[in-house]
């Protein structure tokens, strides 16, 4: 079916820790081995794209694609000059595919939107939808894929760990991108990695040392690194492949989330909620301390605690909470979380006994004494000590005033919203009296025009009062309590 499901299975692909080892083995041909367009079809883009007959420009092609995946299929070739390459092309067809999608994911994203209960603030699905599309239709286009090959190449120049094709420019075009040939070990084939001189442990380190910086730092991320688009060399280099999909981090983002892992390493959950406050995870109306106990209680979770409950009932509860919590996803991290969690997958795929934090932590923290602030993590452990406890309190209470005339204007808010509602509903009830009066009048006067227009009348203020009353009662029960 190609296009956006292919991206559905890939993510899935990525997850064994939530899914089960028999499908995961089922769709990972997904990330590389989808079934491959016709050869005459490929040749025919190639012709187009390069203006004269393909073999003007190489020795040879091997007509078999070596990978294939959702937007493009990479083919083994020789240029002129005897350098091997890899010639992706995009797939024939596809961006009427993937706009056919588009409008089915938008059908699918409306009744999400008014049918399913997905509280109305936690996340923007119109605006999620619409970056969806943005990214997608950016992917289209190899042009931009090149030109984000050139910005990783200069930003791990000098890495050892890490290797980033080479490109050769004066070949590509927005459907063609030509790239070095670069030969590695899928990074989900364990017996190849077992082989390695380096430990999985070592590879994961690594892994997460590669994408760390992307997450915190300034600029370009790589926003769908799937196992079939990361392979790791003899060397052990981590070696990444397919920037047509990416996200961009701000600075004060950057700054932002590497306080807020700051605050967990040093367990300084007053902070954390400033910072998750700051990005735009927490709604004005947050009880902050409130959201401490929680982080407080997260951080202090153990997994073994999930054998002795009960999945479902613990599911419930967890949906039942992020209703009620005054928590939203800002659309602008979705795709930083696509990246975080597909990572946190191979990862786990990896060294299933090691936990993400625990490798993770000195990754951090040599990361931060060579790039970032680390006298703000010191300061960070500081403010956590007990004594700063009494400090925080004197804060909140003295921004107490604040808090209760930002609630209070909310709630004016929400009368307004709600006396609206009333008035529309108290509207359409007259017009709806008025119309069936007109229409027992058409009926008594045997005027068949005056008795079809009131009937008409009639029915579109019947209908709106049942549309109205619905989403009023929606509204309502999206308005929780607690806040």
């Amino acid at each position: 079916m190609e296009g956006l499901l292919i991206k559905v299975g890939q993510i899935i692909s990525s997850r064994a820790d939530l899914f089960p080892r028999p499908l995961i083995r089922e769709i990972e041909v997904l990330t590389d081995n989808v079934p491959p367009s016709d050869w005459s079809e490929i040749q025919e883009i190639l012709e187009e794209e390069w203006g004269s007959n393909y073999k003007d420009f190489l020795l040879s092609i091997e007509k078999e694609a070596i990978a294939s995946a959702s937007i493009g299929e990479v083919y083994k070739g020789v240029l002129q000059n005897g350098s091997t390459v890899a010639i992706k092309v995009q797939r024939p067809h596809i961006d009427s595919v993937v706009q056919t999608d588009f409008r089915t994911l938008d059908i699918v994203i409306w009744f999400a939107n008014y049918f399913l209960p997905i509280p109305k603030r936690f996340i923007n699905l119109k605006v999620l939808f619409s970056e969806l599309k943005q990214v997608i239709e950016r992917e289209l286009d190899f042009t931009k894929e090149k030109e984000t090959l050139l910005y990783f190449q200069e930003r791990f120049k000098g890495r050892e760990i890490v290797q980033i094709p080479k490109v050769y420019t004066e070949f590509c075009t927005s459907k063609v991108l030509v790239m070095e040939w670069v030969d590695g070990i899928k990074i989900t084939d364990s017996t190849e990695i077992d082989q390695l001189n380096v430990t999985r442990k070592q590879l994961a380190q690594r892994l997460i040392k590669v994408f760390l910086p992307q997450w915190l730092e300034p600029g370009i991320f790589h926003a769908d690194p799937h196992p079939g688009n990361i392979l790791i060399s003899e060397e052990g280099r981590i070696i990444l492949l397919d920037f047509g999909m990416t996200g961009e981090i701000s600075k004060n983002d950057a700054s932002a989330f590497q306080s807020l892992i700051e605050s967990f390493l040093a367990k300084n959950y007053a902070k954390a909620v400033e910072c998750l406050s700051r990005l735009g995870f927490l709604l004005p109306e947050a009880d902050t301390r409130m959201m401490e106990r929680l982080l407080a209680e997260w951080m202090n979770f153990q997994p073994v605690q999930m054998t002795e409950m009960d999945l479902i009932a613990f599911k419930r509860e967890l949906n039942l909470m992020i209703q009620a919590l005054p928590i939203q996803v800002p659309t602008r991290f979705v795709f930083l979380g696509r990246s975080f969690v597909t990572i946190e997958g191979i990862v786990t795929h990896l060294v299933p006994e090691e936990e993400i934090l625990d490798l993770g932590k000195p990754v951090f923290m040599e990361w931060l004494m060579s790039q970032g602030n680390k006298w703000s993590f010191i300061w960070q452990w500081i403010q956590s000590q007990p004594i700063f406890g009494v400090f925080h309190s004197v804060t909140e209470f003295l921004k107490a005033p604040e808090k209760l005339e930002l609630m209070k204007e909310t709630e004016q808010r929400r009368q307004f919203q709600f006396t609206i509602y009333e008035n529309h509903k108290k509207q359409l009830f007259h017009m709806t009296l008025f119309g069936l009066t007109g229409a027992a009048a058409g009926i008594y006067l045997s005027n068949l025009v005056i008795l079809k227009l009131f009937i008409a009348l009639s029915a579109v203020s019947i209908a709106g009062y049942a549309m109205t009353s619905y989403k009023l009662k929606k509204w309502m029960k999206y308005m929780h309590k607690k806040r």
